[in-house]
Parts: structure tokens; C-alpha cells; sequence
């Protein structure tokens, strides 16, 4: 289910953000997000409880029910349209949990690859709550970083993954470049955002003197 899962993830989360840039409609992707959503939540409960039980190998299962939830309320969501608010707070939640396992990554088994990963993915998650839950305007640059991470934290990983060609050192070190150069990217699209939304308010301000004046 490991590679499997993340490439339908990277499938799933490719389609959101083409609906966070509003070229996919919101039902459709839905669908295909409830597809997805409850593989990612029998799939890894049949694992768990046919496992050995060790703590570690329930850890790293139980990751995949936070994509899983979340699939699955994206889908339910969109489909019944259900104000976004909930699934907000939802992702909040799993944005802290996400901290928690780029930590351990990085702390417990001093993987640089899956703490910066697992980082990555707090982020996108909280950026869904800014714009779900505080009714932030921010779609737009959501819909980027989603696009990129579908790529570079889930399709490229899970497809290289399958091929064998994953987990060499080689790989590893090209990969903590190719996601510092995204993390960069992010950084240059949050100043890009601020400084249109700087502008747009300035704007604002200079329509409304006049009619103050007047």
C-alpha cells in the first residue's frame, strides 16, 4: 500500500490543486477524492491489524489515515457543499500531528528527507485552515504549493519508489535539494502574495480619500 498510497495521494492532491486554481470542478474532484479517501482509511486498519503490533510499525501506518480523513472530508465536502470551516480545523489538527512526525524523522531516525517531507506537509495543511477556517484569500497560492508538493513530496518519490530507485544515498541528497528549491519557491510566492495584497490595499485606500474629501 506504501508507494501505491502515495501515488494516489499525488493523483488526489494534483486534482485539488487544479481546483484550487479553478480548472477542475469541485464535484468531480470530490469523487475521486472519496475513492481515495476510504482506500486510505480500510487499507491501513486491515494493515494495523494484521501487523506485529510494534509501536513503530503502527506509527508509520497511522500516518496514512491523516490523508485518509482528509481525502475523505475534501470529498464529502465538496460533493454535499458543506461550508469548509470544519475541514479547517480538521487540518489545523493534522498540521500539528505533522509536526510531530517531522520531528520524530528527524530526531529518531535522522531521515532528512521525510522530516523536511512531513514539514512540508504541515504547512500545506495549515495553509488549508488559513483559508478554510479564517476565510483567508489565499486559494491561488494554495493551489501552488499543493501543485508542487503532489509532484515532489508524493508522485516523483512514490513512482521512483516503485522502480527501485529510491532509497540509494544519491537519491536522498538530490532529493534535499530538489525540496529546499521548493521550500525557496514557497518563500518567493508568500512575499509575491503579500506584496499584491500591500498593493490591492493601497489601492483601496487611495479610491477612498476622494470620496472622504469630497
Amino acid at each position: 500500500m506504501g508507494d501505491v498510497g502515495l501515488l494516489l495521494s499525488g493523483a488526489t492532491l494534483f486534482l485539488n490543486s487544479l481546483m484550487l486554481f479553478g480548472k477542475a470542478d469541485h464535484k468531480s474532484v470530490g469523487v475521486f477524492n472519496l475513492f481515495v479517501g476510504l482506500l486510505q482509511v480500510i487499507i491501513p486498519f486491515y494493515l494495523i491489524i494484521v501487523s506485529d503490533q510494534q509501536h513503530w510499525t503502527i506509527f508509520h501506518l497511522a500516518c496514512v489515515f491523516l490523508f485518509g480523513l482528509t481525502y475523505l472530508f475534501v470529498g464529502i465536502t465538496n460533493l454535499s457543499g458543506f461550508s469548509g470551516n470544519g475541514l479547517g480545523w480538521f487540518s489545523l489538527w493534522v498540521s500539528i500531528i505533522a509536526i510531530v512526525y517531522m520531528g520524530v524523522y528527524l530526531i529518531h531516525f535522522h531521515d532528512i528527507v521525510n522530516a523536511l517531507t512531513w514539514g512540508m506537509w504541515a504547512y500545506l495543511w495549515c495553509l488549508f485552515f488559513l483559508s478554510m477556517s479564517l476565510n483567508k484569500k489565499i486559494n491561488n497560492y494554495v493551489g501552488k504549493v499543493a501543485f508542487v508538493q503532489s509532484w515532489v513530496t508524493l508522485t516523483i518519490p512514490s513512482l521512483l519508489s516503485l522502480m527501485g530507485a529510491w532509497n540509494t544515498d544519491i537519491m536522498s541528497h538530490i532529493w534535499v535539494y530538489v525540496q529546499v528549491i521548493s521550500i525557496v519557491y514557497f518563500c518567493i510566492c508568500t512575499v509575491q502574495e503579500i506584496t499584491a495584497a500591500s498593493k490591492q490595499r493601497k489601492q483601496k485606500n487611495v479610491s477612498i480619500n476622494p470620496i472622504l474629501k469630497s
